[in-house]
Parts: structure tokens; sequence; C-alpha cells
């Protein structure tokens, strides 16, 4: 998994609430397929027109925003089935951090496996920087410092964010739940050998 630390550029506002996992990813798209190559289809019913064509309306169009590495979401996002694929085809749009004010629990915690960081914002906050940078114009960024728990606007506000201690060191050592466990390994190897013996027969092998 890749290490987060610091991430900056335009913050692409999608602020519609109840964006769920089929909006980011529609469920066949996933057949057949692995972690890559999902970022053409991610918001493929919001981002494309019944010709295949790009929809001009659709906010993540714009040229601004495209390759994005920061997404503004409304309330809730990422609620509805369990999908991992959903974190899959963000970072293929090249997101590796959502800023809403709430999230569908399973997508909160996939976005951890999967080394995109979701941070809790209040509705307010996340307008406020959607608005900051529509009015850069891409001459100032907002930046996601995972080392410093903030959130700098392109007006250049720190605005400081809560994250489980665990959560954030495996991300800024780009570790998800294995490697964390296999870190572990000598941990694990000792115990094993201390059962073994107090408790053989936990262990024998049953024959047939």
């Amino acid at each position: 998994m890749e290490k987060f630390t610091t991430v900056a550029g335009p913050a692409a506002p999608l602020l519609r609430p109840n964006i769920d996992t089929d909006v980011i990813i529609p469920i066949q798209r996933l057949v057949g397929s692995g972690r890559t190559g999902l970022g053409p289809y991610a918001f493929e019913r919001l981002r494309y027109a019944g010709d295949g064509s790009e929809n001009p309306d659709f906010v993540l169009n714009r040229p601004q925003y495209r390759g994005s590495p920061i997404l503004l979401a409304g309330p809730n996002f990422g609620c509805g089935s369990s999908r991992e694929g959903a974190v899959w085809a963000l970072m293929g749009m090249g997101f590796r951090a959502v800023l809403a004010p709430s999230f569908g629990d399973i997508f909160h915690n996939n976005c951890f496996q999967n080394g995109m960081l979701p941070i809790l914002l209040p509705e307010d906050v996340i307008h406020r920087i959607a608005a900051e940078t529509e009015a850069a114009q891409g001459a100032r960024h907002t930046i996601v410092d995972l080392a410093r728990r903030l959130v700098v606007t392109p007006e250049g506000a720190e605005i400081p964010f809560s994250i489980d201690a665990r959560k954030r060191d495996a991300l800024l050592e780009g570790l998800d739940d294995i490697a964390l466990t296999l870190r572990l390994r000598q941990h694990i190897a000792a115990w094993q050998a201390a059962d073994r013996a107090a408790r053989p027969w936990v262990w024998e092998t049953v024959q047939r």
C-alpha cells in the first residue's frame, strides 16, 4: 500500500448528499476486474451522457478538477453496500483523500485498508473549502497533511482533524492490516511455541 504523508492540489467539490457505492462504481464493472482500471468507470452514471460522451455539467469533468487528489463530498458519502471497489475507483481517478461531514461506515473503513484518507469535517467547512477553491482558480491549492493532522485551505487557514492513531500510523507507513500483523510475526511465533509446549494435544494433527 502506498504511503500517505501530504497531498496538495485542487479540492474537487461533489457536495450532493448520500452518494452511495453503486453510484461511485456500478457492480457490473467489478465483475472480473481487479484493483486497477476502474477509474474510467467511477461515477459512470453522472459522468457520461447516454451516448458515452462526457457530461459537461458534471463537476468532476471540469478542466480545473481533472486529476484532483482531494474530493470534497456531501453527507453520508459512500453509503450503501459493502464495495471495496468504490475506493479503488476513486483512487483510479487520482483521489487520495476524501473530506466529508459523514461517511458510510464500511466505506470509511475500506478507505484506510487501501491507502485513502477519509477526513470528517463539518459541512460548513467543506463548503468553505469549495468556495475558496473555486475563487482561487488553480492559483492556490488545498493541502492535506496527515503527519500534522491538518487541512490547509487555499486561503491558508489551518483546520485540524481527528483520526485514530493506529490508522494514522498505518497510512503514514503504508501498511494494511495484513502488513501490520506480519510485523508481529516474532511475537506470534513465540506464543505458538509456548502454547505448543504447554498444550501439545491442541497442536496434534489428526491422522486419517
